[in-house]
């Protein structure tokens, strides 16, 4: 039989590419042609899965947005997305058109009415992997399950389209020498999704533009008794929560069976129509961990994350409960370092500070210099040893107080460094839960009532915080401060 290479290809009829000036229109089209090449690579694989090799390659490509712009004319400078720099051809590929679509609609929107010129929605040249396009709909066998190699019919997908040169700033084109109009390819969003379903066990669909990471299940529990009352009461506006498993309850009685094998990262969604409510992820511990889970929910483009942890505090004026407000990072968790290096500046963003302090204040009942006995501002520290504390700290203790470090963890600085990466808000307010340097280790039994009471108070803050920052402008949170000097349209 002939190599793969020079077997006949098949692939479905679709529309010729077409101008929209349209926003819904042009998502519609994008929906289209998404769900014909998904549907064709879904019905063969399920015709072609067992037996011999077939006799021809079957393959469907991702849809796309294209625009051209041919002058340099201003727009509005106080918005830091929705236009592109200067003259030329820009596009992305797209997947899961229905998963996107307000967003598309908002960003197709505002690019159409800053250029005056429409876009050009089509089919693209990056061929949809066929793992991608049956996922949760049919069981790919491993390899060496078929008679047949699998990728010698089927795409499978690609690294050379999978990575995040676009975010990193890579002077990066593509393959027909267009900038890119998104922050990332079709292909590499589609591999966050299928990772995001594997390590928090819920779907995509459920996560929501407001996502708090933590690193202590007490919060979990709070954050289900939160939603609960919420669901309970007819104006808060919540619709639904989910759990672990996908399990959805709109009714605040109703039970949620605690899967026997939680997954690595368990997430639940407090639900509000448009995406508006808020995520929690419990990520564990260690920035390992951290990276992961920003890498992969931040293909989803949410509104702002924030990390409500635990921390070490460093100052012996802290008490076990006093929280830590990060307006600077001291990044030794190294996860980062070839993404983003150290010397990158990690700057604290006004409007999240703003929403955090406000929300201290407002759950505490604590204002203005009163506020000072429970909380501190300042940088903090994130390592990757956990038990730094049994090494040499002659080193590490001297860079903490170089700093001006007041607490330290192993995740916050990977959150925040990824949010700036990314482009993605973010901020850190912690709780003190033990002193290494002044003999209060984290041991059982140690925890104040002061400190318990801390802990109850801490997620609420974060659910303020969110809430504050909900009611804010889109143009307001994602300001120019992350954007850099030639940034996609595309928020």
């Amino acid at each position: 039989m002939k190599p793969h290479a020079h077997l006949p290809v098949v692939s479905p009829e679709t529309p010729a590419a077409q101008e929209f000036r349209d926003p819904v229109a042009a998502v519609e089209r994008l929906q289209e042609l998404y769900r014909i090449a998904q549907e064709f690579l879904s019905k063969t694989f399920a015709e072609n899965v067992g037996g011999a090799r077939p006799n021809n390659r079957f393959r469907a490509f991702y849809p796309e947005i294209r625009i051209r712009t041919t002058t340099y004319a201003q727009t509005d400078s106080r918005l830091s997305f929705g236009h592109v720099a200067g003259p030329g051809i820009y596009s992305t590929t797209i997947t899961r058109p229905d998963l996107f679509e307000g967003y598309l609609q908002q960003q197709i929107g505002l690019l159409i009415e800053n250029h005056d010129e429409p876009v050009v929605i089509g089919v693209s040249n990056t061929p949809m992997p066929m793992h991608f396009a049956v996922s949760g709909e049919i069981a790919v066998p491993q390899e060496g399950a078929l008679e047949y190699t699998l990728r010698d019919v089927f795409d499978v997908p690609d690294l050379t389209t999978t990575n995040d040169d676009i975010v990193n700033g890579l002077d990066f084109l593509h393959q027909d020498g267009s900038s890119p109009l998104a922050p990332f390819t079709a292909q590499r969003i589609d591999y966050s999704l299928a990772r995001l379903q594997h390590y928090t066990a819920t779907k995509a669909e459920h996560f929501q533009n407001h996502v708090l990471f933590t690193n202590y299940q007490f919060y979990v529990e709070e954050f289900e008794a939160y939603a609960r009352k919420m669901l309970a009461d007819p104006n808060s506006g919540y619709t639904s929560f989910v759990s672990t498993g996908n399990q959805i309850i709109t009714d605040p009685e109703a039970p949620l069976n605690v899967p026997e094998k939680l997954p690595q990262m368990p997430t639940y969604h407090l639900c509000r129509d448009g995406q508006a409510g808020i995520t929690l992820v419990n990520i564990g511990v260690g920035p390992s961990n951290a990276k992961t889970a920003t890498d992969h929910i931040a293909v989803l483009r949410p509104h702002a994350w924030l990390m409500v942890g635990h921390c070490a505090g460093l100052r012996n004026s802290q008490r076990l409960g006093d929280f830590v407000l990060a307006h600077g990072y001291l990044r030794e968790d190294h996860v980062l370092d070839d993404d983003l290096p150290v010397w990158m500046p990690i700057p604290a963003l006004a409007e999240i500070q703003i929403a955090l302090e406000d929300a201290v204040a407002e759950v505490t009942e604590l204002k203005g210099y009163e506020l000072k006995r429970i909380m501190r501002t300042g940088t903090v520290a994130t390592i990757d040893n956990r038990n730094w504390e049994l090494r040499d700290q002659s080193g590490p203790v001297q860079r903490l107080s170089q700093s001006r470090a007041v607490g330290l963890d192993m995740e916050s600085a990977t959150i925040a460094a990824n949010g700036f990466r990314f482009r993605v808000p973010y901020g850190t307010l912690l709780c003190v839960s033990d002193k290494p340097l002044h003999g209060e280790l984290k041991l059982p039994g140690m925890a104040s009532d002061f400190y318990k009471t801390q802990v109850s108070r801490h997620l609420m803050i974060g659910i303020r915080a969110m809430e504050h920052l909900r009611e804010m402008p889109l143009e307001r949170i994602h300001s120019r401060k992350l954007r850099s000097f030639e940034e996609t349209a595309f928020l």
